[in-house]
């Protein structure tokens, strides 16, 4: 598929008569600004030339001409590895050393069918790298990054909060304490737990008691929109800004992706100015996520805001779109999916929660026994939701958000086996097993990009879920945090095939006409430049389907439906300086 930028060029005024196949359109060009033409030549390009061919001559209702591109939510479509993807991510690397991380962790694993707390599950079973582990090794390397490419010389350290409940701040607690809090130093990271809210038992709002002690008032989690207030009343939003820190990116918990998306979604909010800039992937009509609309009242007020994907179709059916929730001629719903990851520029936050103290619009969402509609299965409560920050945000606020390839940005983990071999074939499963796949089909993807010759995957079946299994490709943030970084460290052709397993742990390695059929592991200190050079050929480890039911596993590789058996394989060590 061609990239953004050369659709684009082949469509530029100086010229040629790009629109002349919209002759009204082509009359009202010279009252449209740069950014709207823009638009213009992608709707066109997109075969939607239709919306203008009713214009009426140009001084006959321009002000409703320029209202028109009001109403689609600005953002940025990235495509992978063209010339303005790595720009962005030039960008975003610059800037992360004024950024700081906020990880929402309030959650057991329980819906996973995981007993611990879910960031100290294992992304992938390669290396074992628990979700947490990776997100600091991410931080850290962006840190090093940023520091080496800026400016002003220095050498800040990125902060991260980690928001706690009840159920997993002393897990938390232990899990970075135990591992030197995997790099970073005590202080880097601060914990912030949330509080519990009264259970309701029913549509009177009668508070709910605890079904084994009737003296004590059963209470529940409030939702990830607490971080808010959190963050208000620590402090801490005042201290990164007299530190000098611009930006404040949210992110959960069981993305083994989403640092891949990181550095070019801080790009765009760089260079486009956004107080709100939100993430998101192209979204299959009614799957389960959320999706980004703008939303006009009758009054003229508007916002760029994520639906729920329960209240998108009701919606759109109810303001006049008789279809509903359905894709567009792209194969995808016109509304791109929320994946719950903020980039909030900080000045703007502070303002903004100076007025509110952080407080997010509350909901309830009961789960009812039958159609009446008259009684809960369980108790509910009231929650709020992160991402529904925009909605006190006034019309001036700049909010946007940034589309990025499934495949790169998007594979969470919060199915269990059983409920992921129920969801409709072509959906996404979201589960261990697919989260894990979906790590070694992005590496690999980005290494064929780089001009790897990675063999195609083959297709096997794990928990009841028919996955694509690629090449077992892992490497540390360190080796590469951007897509011009991998292509720096690849040198001449290299060759990978799908039964091949790759492992690079180390910032100086560079991967010269290797041929690989089997395992490679790489280990090296950031003072040894090591080359691999020439073919290497073994029985390698193989990925070997297990039940979830069967209780001999450990819990972590039962809601896989596999392991790894390592049969055979090649390592190098480098602990010492030098070549």
């Amino acid at each position: 598929m061609a990239s953004e930028a050369e659709r684009l060029s082949g469509l530029r005024i100086g010229g040629e008569n790009w629109a002349s196949e919209v002759p009204n359109l082509q009359l009202n060009l010279r009252i449209l600004s740069p950014d709207q033409i823009e638009l213009t030549k992608m709707l066109l390009q997109e075969g939607q030339g239709h919306l203008f061919a009713h214009w009426a001559e140009p001084g006959v209702d321009d002000d409703k001409k320029k209202s028109f591109f009001d109403q689609v939510p600005s953002g940025e479509d990235l495509k992978f590895g063209d010339d303005n993807f790595v720009k962005l991510e030039e960008e975003g690397v610059k800037e992360a050393k004024k950024a700081a991380f906020v990880l929402v962790a309030g959650g057991l694993g329980e819906r996973l069918g995981y007993k611990g707390i879910k960031v100290a599950l294992p992304s992938e079973s390669t290396t074992g790298t628990c979700f947490l582990q990776h997100y600091i090794e991410c931080i850290l390397a962006l840190q090093e990054a940023s520091c080496k490419v800026s400016q002003d010389g220095g050498s800040n350290e990125i902060p991260l909060v980690i928001m706690t409940s009840d159920d997993t701040h002393m897990p938390i607690t232990r899990l970075l304490e135990s591992n030197s809090y995997f790099g970073m130093q005590p202080g880097q990271v601060k914990l912030l737990k949330q509080e519990k809210v009264a259970c309701l038992d029913d549509n009177d709002a009668r508070i709910a008691l605890e079904p084994n002690d009737k003296y004590k008032i059963q209470t529940k989690p409030h939702g990830h929109g607490d971080v808010h207030a959190l963050l208000y009343k620590s402090g801490l939003l005042k201290i990164w800004h007299d530190a000098g820190l611009n930006w404040v990116i949210f992110f959960q918990d069981t993305n083994g992706l989403l640092f891949k998306a990181i550095p070019a979604s801080l790009g765009v909010s760089v260079t486009k100015g956004y107080h709100v800039n939100s993430l998101a992937v192209p979204r299959k009509a009614k799957e389960a996520i959320g999706g980004i609309t703008k939303l006009t009242h009758a009054d003229g007020r508007s916002m760029v805001i994520n639906v729920e994907y329960n209240q998108l179709d009701p919606l759109l059916r109810a303001t006049g779109h008789v279809d509903g929730d359905v894709n567009c001629e792209t194969g995808y719903s016109p509304f791109p999916g929320n994946i719950n990851q903020l980039i909030l520029q900080l000045g703007p936050y502070i303002e903004e929660l100076t007025k509110t103290h952080g407080a997010i619009e509350e909901f309830v969402n009961p789960k009812y026994k039958d159609s009446t509609k008259s009684s809960f299965k369980s108790s509910t409560r009231l929650e709020c939701m992160m991402q529904d920050y925009p909605k006190t945000l006034p019309p001036t606020a700049r909010v946007g958000f940034t589309v990025m390839d499934t495949w790169l940005a998007y594979a969470p983990v919060k199915n269990n086996p059983e409920d992921a071999a129920k969801v409709p074939k072509g959906n996404p499963y979201h589960s261990a097993t697919s989260g894990e796949m979906a790590i070694y089909k992005a590496n690999s993807l980005i290494l064929r990009k780089a001009g790897v010759q990675v063999a195609d995957p083959e297709n096997a079946v794990f928990n009841g879920q028919e996955v694509e299994v690629w090449p077992r490709i892992t490497w540390k943030p360190k080796w590469a945090l951007t897509f011009s970084d991998v292509k720096k460290k690849v040198k001449e052709e290299c060759s990978i095939s799908q039964r091949s397993t790759m492992v690079i742990n180390g910032e100086n390695i560079c991967l010269k006409g290797l041929s690989l059929n089997g395992t490679l592991l790489v280990n090296a200190i950031n003072e040894a430049e090591v080359l691999v050079i020439g073919s290497i050929q073994n029985e390698g480890w193989v990925v070997k389907p297990i039940d979830y039911k069967d209780f001999s596993f450990a819990e972590q590789n039962r809601i896989r439906g596999f392991v790894i058996e390592k049969l055979e394989q090649f390592e190098l060590n480098y602990s010492e300086p030098g070549k």
